[in-house]
């Protein structure tokens, strides 16, 4: 099996900034549960690629996404970098400010990732103040869908303690799924605390999927975690809609393939979750090339 990893983040060595940096009440929760700055500031091109190797995947997905502080357009540029060095491992998925008070740039950044050949547009709702279906981000969404380009959204729980959760509610992704059909939305991290509501949005949308990235898959399938409705759809009426995604420095691949493995999945849900879908979503051939036409 051809694994691909649908979401891994542009290493900091890659990045314009020479380490990861945000505000205290931002990252405390982040670094004690996660250890994010510690390992954002470890991660490197290099030690991703001999992780990928080591652990089969043959592609990643490398989302340019950032909490704020961070210039979006650098960002996508140093992403379109790593791609022409590495395009038969990674495409990408670029970044936007949609802190920005004027929809129309946001839309001109999104246009000057998609010109850079990047695949999506990734952005955190929360961070920036904003609700997913929020009016500003309309003339955003409407340029994706019209041009084509995957919109990758955080949903669910932020440990940052600086952003209410309320901003990523289902019902707000719900909405924009309603409003725009033919847009294909990934709800990165699969929306715990809701994740049942987020089981609702992508059994009513076929074109929403649900993205585990930075996420243990131990307990996903512990019964009691708050997981249970999703992962018992994992099999069958959501399985051509859940990526695997490691969110690499946050999750090692080593670990997150492991316990995907010993979750219990039957060996068709797991070949959906870790290559067939993802070739599907971002248009990847089954040898891995990028396809160019539809």
């Amino acid at each position: 099996m051809r694994i691909i990893d649908a979401r891994v983040r542009l290493p900091q060595d890659q990045r314009p900034a020479g380490r990861y940096e945000a505000p205290t009440r931002q990252t405390e929760q982040y670094d004690r549960v996660l250890g994010l700055t510690d390992k954002m500031n470890s991660g490197t091109l290099e030690a991703l690629l001999r992780v990928m190797d080591a652990q089969g995947i043959g592609r990643a997905v490398m989302h340019a996404e950032s909490e704020g502080g961070e210039d979006m357009d650098a960002l996508n540029i140093g992403l379109r970098g790593v791609l022409d060095a590495h395009a038969d491992r990674f495409v990408g998925i670029g970044s936007v400010d949609v802190g920005q008070p004027l929809p129309t740039a946001m839309v001109a950044q999104a246009m000057r990732a998609a010109d850079l050949g990047l695949l999506g547009i990734s952005f955190q709702p929360a961070f920036f103040g904003r609700d997913i279906d929020a009016r500003e981000l309309y003339p955003l969404y409407s340029r994706a869908e019209e041009i084509g380009l995957v919109v990758a959204v955080h949903t669910g729980i932020t440990y940052s303690r600086m952003h209410p959760l309320r901003h990523e509610r289902p019902e707000l992704l719900d909405q924009v799924a309603c409003d725009f059909p033919d847009l294909r939305l990934i709800a990165c991290h699969a929306g715990w605390p809701w994740a049942t509501e987020y089981a609702a949005v992508a059994r009513r949308h076929p074109t929403v999927y649900l993205e585990f990235g930075g996420l243990a898959p131990k307990y996903v399938a512990r019964p009691g975690t708050g997981w249970d409705a999703i992962f018992g759809m994992m099999a069958n009426v959501l399985r051509d809609q859940v990526l695997y995604g490691s969110d690499w420095p946050v999750m090692q691949p080593e670990r997150a393939l492991r316990e995907w493995r010993e979750s219990g999945l039957p060996d068709h849900a797991l070949e959906a979750l870790f290559t067939t879908n993802a070739q599907r979503l971002f248009g990847l051939d089954a040898a891995g090339s990028t396809r160019t036409g539809p």
